[in-house]
């Protein structure tokens, strides 16, 4: 049987309550849940880790409530927000591989909103270490929601390495509709290169 040491045990401690269900003071609601699927959470844990949601339940409307009340995370589901919540709760910072690997779209883009930079940092390792010829659209759309730099110039890398793959695949049809800006941006960077052209017989560009 393994047993816990005394620093594993006191770092356990608010992982610990959350399992427990320790008198929660705070639900929280994911857009797609049904009714009543709420998760129980502490407002001291939330306030401690994102200022966004400091600043929710700091509200007059919130505070004057004698129930117990709920924030909603309408843009999330309900295992995406499950994910984040156990992040928060997390004192080591870290955040289980699994479940980054599967929320990490949705995880990036809540540690934007509710402002969570370490979130957003470990989303954006994650996003970049993964970078291939199938995501690096859809990352590069990403990194517009707000402008990210560091991962804009990763997906657009991988983008530029795997042209002749992603221009002539059903997903960049897509992405030209959707994010016309976006698309001339990286048409205009591919098509000054030398032995770039459009085929006459199947009109795919040859890069």
């Amino acid at each position: 049987m393994v047993t816990q040491n005394n620093k594993e045990i006191f770092l356990s401690g608010l992982k610990k309550l959350f399992e427990e269900q320790w008198q929660p003071d705070v639900l929280l609601k994911a857009g797609n849940s049904d009714k009543g699927a709420t998760i129980s959470a502490h407002k001291l844990v939330l306030a401690s880790r994102s200022v966004v949601l400091k600043k929710i339940m700091e509200s007059d409307e919130f505070k004057a409530s004698s129930k117990l009340e709920t924030v909603t995370f309408s843009e999330m589901k309900h295992e995406e927000l499950e994910a984040l919540v156990e992040f928060m709760y997390c004192v080591d910072g870290s955040i289980c591989l699994e479940s980054l690997k599967k929320h990490v779209g949705s995880l990036y883009l809540a540690a934007d909103k509710y402002e969570i930079p370490h979130l957003r940092d470990l989303c954006r390792n994650q996003l970049k270490s993964s970078l291939n010829s199938s995501n690096a659209l859809n990352t590069f759309e990403l990194a517009q929601i707000p402008f990210d730099k560091a991962l804009n110039d990763a997906a657009f890398t991988t983008i530029k390495n795997n042209i002749n793959t992603i221009a002539n695949s059903a997903e960049f049809k897509l992405f030209v509709v959707n994010n016309p800006y976006l698309s001339v941006e990286i048409m205009k960077a591919f098509l000054v290169q030398p032995n770039s052209y459009c085929c006459g017989c199947c009109g795919k560009y040859r890069f």
